[in-house]
């Protein structure tokens, strides 16, 4: 049998506040095979984001091991975590992160660059017309409209050709219409590169497209209501 790409064992993790230590996440094991898209759902606070950013090597888990595409997370440093996530991975969040003094072409080309690809620029004007924006490359992130600019997020993360893809609630700064098209180029991006799909989401139809949803409830895995989608 073929090893996971993602695989956490007994992760826990927890935080400190203002009140105090706070537990976020109980006993998580859980593997992921290449090439599957498996959708995060559950309520508010019931510790999604934080599973999808230890998934991601951003957080760093109190206990347990997490392993990405044979590497353990848990023995990297920071330096050697963000050079794995700049070759492995692509990272989708609700907030888009651009750098606005960039214009798209720029923000997409950017860790490119840092990765000594020669063809960076090329690269990403390719992935950039991919989502439709061949004509807006040249503007900057405040002249591009909510679903512009998540369309360039989604070009910086899927420009690298990333195995992981990690998108935490993807559509959840844009209305339906917006939302639904940022949608169907994850997905499309997803089958364009072959890369597996961790989704976080509260929209019952999104996660549904997933060959897998997982429950979260207060920081556990719900085992009750996890299963294949329909």
């Amino acid at each position: 049998m073929a090893e996971p790409i993602l695989s956490l064992r007994d992760v826990t993790l927890s935080l400190s506040g203002n009140a105090g230590r706070v537990e976020i996440l109980h006993g998580i094991s859980l593997d992921v095979t290449a090439g599957e898209t498996l959708g995060l759902v559950g309520p508010s606070g019931s510790g999604k984001s934080s599973l999808l950013m230890v998934m991601g090597g951003l957080e760093r888990a109190s206990s347990g091991s997490v392993a990405a595409a044979g590497h353990d997370l848990s023995a990297m440093g920071e330096d050697s975590l963000a050079r794995f996530r700049r070759d492995t991975m692509g990272v989708v969040f609700q907030s888009f992160h651009l750098i606005p003094t960039m214009t798209a072409l720029e923000n997409v080309a950017t860790p490119l660059e840092l990765a000594g690809r020669a063809d960076a620029f090329k690269r990403a004007a390719e992935e950039l017309d991919a989502v439709g924006l061949g004509e807006r490359m040249d503007h900057y992130p405040a002249q591009l409209s909510g679903g512009e600019q998540q369309r360039v997020a989604l070009a910086r993360a899927a420009a690298p050709r990333p195995r992981i893809l990690l998108a935490d609630e993807p559509t959840g700064n844009l209305d339906g219409t917006t939302g639904q098209a940022i949608m169907e180029l994850l997905f499309g991006l997803r089958d364009r590169h072959g890369a597996t799909l961790v989704l976080v989401t509260h929209a019952p139809d999104l996660a549904e497209r997933c060959d897998r949803i997982l429950r979260l409830v207060d920081g556990q895995l719900d085992t009750t209501s996890s299963g294949a989608a329909a």
